[in-house]
């Protein structure tokens, strides 16, 4: 069992700036792929950026060039640095983990979400 828990969501103005956290704890050997996934009032849930064991990163077009993704391996954390925040980037942000598993399996694992807020 893996359990994932974001951490730096808040209310920040236009144009400002925010670090969301997600750490992995439990049964782990190994994590694979780490990603964010957000949803906004009254759209579906996006994926906004991933990274790969490797550090391999793809991002969503509308976040490209403000957002970073990275992660320690050491601390099985992802990280999620957002600048230049616009109002269109606030929703509820989620952490998710891919773990391997048994015959070539593997078994995704979510955080609870936080909330990010974009307002004057």
């Amino acid at each position: 069992q893996v359990q994932l828990v974001e951490s730096g969501g808040g209310l920040v103005q236009p144009g400002g700036s925010l670090r969301l956290s997600c750490a992995a704890s439990g049964s782990i050997f190994s994590i694979n792929g780490m990603g964010w996934y957000r949803r906004a009032p009254g759209k579906q849930r996006e994926l906004v950026a991933g990274i790969t064991s490797s550090g391999s990163t793809a991002y969503a077009d509308s976040v490209k060039g403000r957002f970073t993704i990275s992660r320690d391996n050491a601390k099985n954390t992802v990280y999620l640095q957002m600048n230049s925040l616009k109002p269109e980037d606030t929703a509820v942000y989620y952490c998710n983990a891919a773990v391997p598993g048994a015959s070539r399996i593997e078994y995704t694992y979510w955080g609870q979400g936080t909330q990010v807020t974009v307002s004057s």
